[in-house]
This record gives C-alpha cells, structure tokens and sequence, in this order.
C-alpha cells in the first residue's frame, strides 16, 4: 500500500528480495537523519567504521552547549539489529547530558556490549564522549526497540550519497532543516510524512521527531522563565505508535523546578490519522549563569 510521497511499507516487500534491496537502498540514501547529522552507521554502510561526529554552531543551543538531538540521532539505541539484519521499531530513549561540551570539536558514540535481546525486544546503551579526548563523558543514552518485522536474505550494505557542511554561523537551524514549523495557533510541528523524514517502514523517523521536541521544550521552557539560557539535562522520549500521515503538531507544558531547573512535558500527535499519539516526552533543563 502506498502512502504520503510514495513511501511503501517494505515489510511489504520482503517476498520479492531484490525489489526489497532496491526499496532499502533508496530509503536509506533519501533519510536525511544521520546524512545530516553526520553519523556514519558502519553495520549499514561501506566503509571503514567512524564513530565520531563533528560538532557544527547548528547542533548547538544559545549559551554554546550541545542540544540533545544530534546526541539522540547519533546514538538511537534499542539494538534489535540493523535495517539489513530486521525492521526495527524504537521504543524508548534516554538521555542525558552531564558537560554541555562547550569546546569540544568532535563526539564519538561508545557502544556497550548489548544489555539483552530478547524473541522481540532488545535493550542497549551509549556512552558519549569527547572524541579527541575520551576520558571526558559527554553523555549517556539508553534505549529499547522492537523487531516489527523480517527481511530477506542475503541484503548487503549500502553506500548512502553524504551531506558535507562546513560549519558557518549561516547554516541553518536543525529544525528549519528537517521542516518544523510553527503554526499560526504557536504549535511547533512537523509536516506530512514525506521521504527524508520516514522510515523504511513508512513511519516518521526518530531524527526528526527528536529536532522537533527539543526544539518545543526549548520555546515552553522559555516562555516560562523569560530566557533562552538554557541546556538540556535530561531527556527521555517514549514512542507510542508509528506516525503514519501527519502533520504532526506538538502540545506541552513548562514548570518550574529547585534548584533553577525548568520541566517540560511534550505530546506529539498525528493530525492526518485521527490525532492519534504518537511520541511522548520530557526534558529537564538548567538555567545557564
């Protein structure tokens, strides 16, 4: 069954293998979540292994520190296999940030031997460090993730065309990027599924769902205490059901906490498919100086 921009399901695909390579091989190469952020996924992609990502002044918020989402984007967790291995479906995200990682250039994603992978289920984590100096812990991250699906045999890896930027103060916000917007009724969104946001499963991508929320929890936040001095610290995200249509409008809710923290409460919902839930979650910030 075809759906927005002419994504396909490829689990429909699985009784034909090379129709389902081909359909793989094209989704992967449109996705812009990790082309953009820079991750370069060595158990889908030729080439040799790199595990780092280079920081750019558009991953990073108003006092310097590093948003959450290219740290979630660059380590998804929830390890039931690679898209050539099954159809895997997140579950659960964390993270959380413990230096703000004002200087450093370069992050590099050490995964922990998986914590367990069950008939459907798997649980994995990652710890973040300073690339050029792995003593210094970024982050943590942790997710869960379920298989939704088999593939054919045989799939090899692929060789996605990459997205080289220079960084520049006149790059792009990440949420301008991967199509946020906010509505005329001060809603943050995301558009109708398209090719660059989905899945191969037809489903909106983790990337920008993660781009989106941030950026919502940061004007909440905001809104409440009167700054955009602000860092995240805590970030855990649930997703309750694929997004399937769009758009995908965001609601929330700011409070204040000790110790000039900020709480933000987020609820993404798909508007095109009966306003259905499709992503919760929740960010702790501190406010910076």
């Amino acid at each position: 069954m075809t759906g927005q921009d002419g994504l396909i399901d490829i689990r429909e695909l699985r009784g034909n293998p090379e129709e389902y390579a081909a359909e793989l091989d094209r989704r992967w190469g449109a996705l812009l979540s990790y082309r953009y952020i820079g991750r370069n996924h060595s158990s889908m992609n030729i080439g040799e292994e790199d595990n780092t990502v280079t920081l750019r002044r558009d991953m990073r918020n108003a006092t310097g520190g590093l948003l959450v989402a290219p740290i979630s984007i660059s380590s998804p967790e929830g390890a039931v296999g690679s898209d050539i291995e099954t159809v895997p479906n997140p579950v659960i995200h964390s993270c959380q940030i413990l230096d703000p990682a004002r200087d450093v250039k370069r992050i590099e994603v050490r995964n922990a031997p998986q914590l367990h992978l069950g008939g459907r289920m798997g649980y994995s984590r990652s710890k973040i460090v300073d690339a050029d100096n792995p003593s210094r812990v970024i982050a943590f991250t942790e997710g869960q993730g379920v298989k939704i699906g088999a593939v054919p045999d045989g799939l090899g890896k692929m060789n996605p065309e990459k997205i080289e930027l220079e960084d520049s103060p006149d790059l792009p916000p990440l949420w301008q990027v991967f199509g946020a917007s906010r509505r005329d009724d001060g809603r943050w969104q995301l558009p109708e599924l398209r090719l660059e946001l989905a899945s191969p499963d037809a489903a909106l991508h983790i990337g920008p769902q993660h781009v989106a929320l941030e950026q919502a929890a940061i004007d909440f936040a905001r809104d409440l205490v009167g700054t955009d001095a602000l860092q995240i610290r805590s970030w855990h995200v649930m997703f309750l059901a694929r997004g399937k249509v769009g758009p995908f409008p965001i609601d929330g809710e700011a409070v204040r906490g000790a110790d000039n923290q900020v709480g933000v409460q987020l609820l993404m919902h798909d508007e095109g498919n009966g306003n259905r839930n499709v992503t919760s979650a929740s960010a702790v910030f501190s406010i910076v100086g």
